[in-house]
C-alpha cells in the first residue's frame, strides 16, 4: 500500500518536528514548513494526501493558503490553531477545510485525527456509483454529477452527501451525523452542519428553499429521500 505523505505548515519549529517524528513512526511520510511560502514550494515539487495547516503563520494566513489551494488542489486540509472563535471554525470550513484542531492537542488525538480524515478521503470500501434524481454520486474519485454536469464540492461537503445518501430514506440525529463525518473527537458545532446542510441544497435542489431530497427532520436532524 503506498505510503501516505504529510506536509506540516507551522512556524513553530520544535512542535513541527515532534509531530513530524510521531508521523513518520506510524508509517506516514513528512515534510514541515515554516511559512507560506515554503509551503507553496513544497506543495509545487510533491504530491501530499494530507495537510495540517497552522492559522498563524510569519507570511501568509493559513486561510489564505488554503483559499489558494483549493483553486488546484482537494487536498484534505486540518487546520490547527489556538484561535478557537466560532468565527474561525466557520471561516475554515467555508473555505474548505476538511477539520479543526485546537491547540494545545495531544498527538494521539492529531493521530485520531489524520487516520479518520485519510479514511473517509481514501478509503476503498463501498466505491460503488450511488445516485439519487439526477445526482450521480462516484465514490472512488470523489465527483458528484447533476444532469450530467460536474457539480464542484469540498471535501468536508461530499463526505456528508456520501453519509447522506448511504443511509437515505432514514432520519439521522445530528449528533449522529457530526459524530460519524466529522468525527468522535470533533468539537464542531451544530450550525456548522446546518451551513454544510444548506450548501448541499444550493449546489443540488432545484428550489433550495423547498427541498425535494435533502430534508430537516424537525427537532432531529436530516435525511436524504429518495423513494424513486
Amino acid at each position: 500500500m503506498e505510503k501516505k505523505r504529510i506536509l506540516i505548515v507551522d512556524d513553530e519549529a520544535d512542535l513541527a518536528g515532534i509531530i513530524s517524528e510521531m508521523l513518520t513512526g506510524c508509517g506516514f511520510l513528512t515534510d514541515q514548513a515554516g511559512s507560506a511560502e515554503e509551503a507553496f514550494s513544497l506543495l509545487t515539487q510533491k504530491n501530499y494526501h494530507l495537510i495540517l495547516l497552522d492559522i498563524n503563520l510569519p507570511d501568509q494566513s493559513g486561510f489564505e493558503i488554503c483559499k489558494e489551494l483549493r483553486h488546484v488542489s482537494k487536498v484534505p486540509v486540518i487546520f490547527a490553531s489556538a484561535r478557537t472563535t466560532e468565527n474561525d471554525r466557520i471561516t475554515g470550513f467555508d473555505i474548505g477545510g476538511d477539520d479543526f484542531l485546537q491547540k494545545p492537542y495531544s498527538m494521539k488525538e492529531l493521530l485520531s485525527r489524520v487516520n479518520a480524515l485519510l479514511r473517509r478521503a481514501y478509503g476503498e470500501e463501498n466505491q460503488e456509483e450511488l445516485s439519487f434524481g439526477q445526482v450521480k454520486i462516484q465514490p472512488s474519485d470523489r465527483t458528484v454529477t447533476k444532469a450530467g454536469k460536474p457539480v464542484k464540492m469540498a471535501n468536508r461537503e461530499f463526505d456528508l452527501l456520501l453519509y447522506l445518501v448511504r443511509n437515505k430514506n432514514t432520519a439521522i440525529p445530528k449528533e449522529t451525523i457530526l459524530q460519524d463525518v466529522w468525527g468522535a473527537f470533533s468539537e464542531v458545532e451544530p450550525l456548522t452542519l446546518t451551513v454544510h446542510i444548506r450548501w448541499l441544497r444550493e449546489k443540488l435542489e432545484e428550489d433550495p428553499a423547498n427541498p425535494k431530497y435533502i430534508k430537516t427532520i424537525w427537532r432531529m436532524g436530516y435525511m436524504l429521500e429518495d423513494n424513486a
